[in-house]
C-alpha cells in the first residue's frame, strides 16, 4: 500500500470511493462538489492523502484548509472533513495511516492545528490519534411568534437579497474582522470572496441571504419531523444600526419560512434559552504553543458562527 498527496486525475477515483463506502444519500458527490469544497476554497488548496494498491485508490481522507484569527495572529489551520475507505479494504488500518500522514505534513507545512466537529462514533479514533476535546459547541434557541407557523410554505425557495456593493461589503467585512480582533477570541477570518464561496454559490446547501453596507445575514430552514428551525449560521455588524437590521431580518426569516424555532451562537432574537446542546468541537495540536493550546481548549476562548463550524 502506498500513501501519497492526491493529484487531479485522482478525482474521479476519489468520488467512487466516496460513494461505495458512504453512500449518495447523506451528501452530494460529485466532482464538481469536490473542488468546490477542496480547490476553490478562498483559504486555499485542500491537504488530501489517498491510499493507493495496485494503482487503484482505496481510501482518501481530506483535511480543508481554514483561516482562524486571535488578536492580529492569524493561524493556518485544517478542518478535518471528508474521509473513506473502499469497503472491501476495511481493516487494513486505512483510515489511521492517512490522518497520521497528513498529521505529519501538516506539522512540516508550519501549520498550527486541525479541528472538526467529530461524531459519537468517530470521537474515540480521533482521541487516540491525539485529538482533545474543546466543549459541545454553545448554541441558542428561541421560540418565533406563534403567528409565522400560518406561513408555512410547502416548499422552502430560499433567495440572495445582498444589496451592498463590492466596496460596502469589503468595508462591513473589513471593520468586522477589527471589532472580532479586539475581542481577543479566536474567529474565522471572513473575506468576501469566503462569503461568496461558503453562502451565495455553496452547491450542498442553499442559503436565504441579506444584507446592505450596515449587515450581513444567511440561514437556512432544517426540517424536523414535527417543526422547522431557522438555523442563522453567519451574521456580521459593525454597528447597532447592522444589529437592529439582522433582528428585522431574522424576523422576516422566520415569518416567510413559517419557522417554530430560532438557532444561533450569539443573536438574541426573544423568549428562548442557551446550552451547550451542540456536537461536540475537537483539536489537534500541529504547532502549537503548549499555553495557546491550553487557551484553545476553553470555549470560551472560541467567537464562532453555527457556519464556522457545521459540516458542509
Amino acid at each position: 500500500m502506498e500513501i501519497r498527496e492526491s493529484e487531479p486525475g485522482d478525482i474521479p477515483q476519489i468520488i467512487e470511493v466516496l460513494k461505495a463506502s458512504l453512500g449518495e444519500t447523506s451528501s452530494k458527490k460529485t466532482e464538481e462538489v469536490w473542488r468546490y469544497k477542496h480547490e476553490e476554497n478562498p483559504f486555499g488548496k485542500s491537504l488530501v492523502l489517498v491510499a493507493v494498491e495496485n494503482d487503484i485508490i482505496i481510501g482518501v481522507r481530506a483535511f480543508m484548509r481554514w483561516q482562524w484569527q486571535l488578536g492580529n495572529q492569524v493561524f493556518s489551520t485544517f478542518r478535518a472533513v471528508d474521509t473513506a475507505t473502499h469497503p472491501e479494504h476495511q481493516r487494513k488500518g486505512i483510515f489511521k495511516k492517512l490522518t497520521l500522514n497528513a498529521i505529519g505534513i501538516a506539522k512540516e507545512q508550519g501549520d498550527d492545528f486541525i479541528f472538526n466537529t467529530p461524531n459519537a462514533q468517530s470521537l474515540p479514533g480521533y482521541l487516540k490519534m491525539g485529538w482533545a476535546e474543546v466543549d459541545k459547541l454553545k448554541i441558542r434557541i428561541f421560540l418565533t411568534n406563534p403567528l409565522y407557523w400560518l406561513h408555512i410554505n410547502q416548499k422552502v425557495h430560499y433567495g440572495i437579497n445582498n444589496s451592498s456593493s463590492d466596496s460596502q461589503i469589503a468595508e462591513l467585512i473589513s471593520k468586522h474582522n477589527n471589532l472580532k480582533a479586539e475581542e481577543n477570541k479566536l474567529f474565522t477570518f471572513k473575506s468576501p470572496k469566503y462569503l461568496s464561496w461558503r453562502y451565495e454559490n455553496n452547491p450542498l446547501q442553499k442559503y436565504e441571504v441579506n444584507g446592505d453596507e450596515d449587515f450581513y445575514l444567511a440561514g437556512y430552514i432544517k426540517e424536523h419531523k414535527f417543526f422547522k428551525e431557522l438555523r442563522i449560521t453567519e451574521y456580521i455588524y459593525s454597528n447597532d444600526s447592522g444589529l437592529e437590521k439582522i433582528s428585522k431580518a431574522v424576523k422576516e426569516f422566520s415569518e416567510k419560512f413559517g419557522a417554530h424555532i430560532i438557532s444561533s451562537t450569539g443573536l438574541s432574537s426573544g423568549l428562548g434559552f442557551s446550552g451547550n446542546f451542540g456536537p461536540v468541537l475537537t483539536l489537534r495540536d500541529v504547532n502549537l504553543d503548549s499555553n495557546l493550546k491550553k487557551e484553545l481548549l476553553q470555549l470560551n476562548n472560541w467567537s464562532y458562527t453555527l457556519g464556522d463550524l457545521e459540516l458542509f
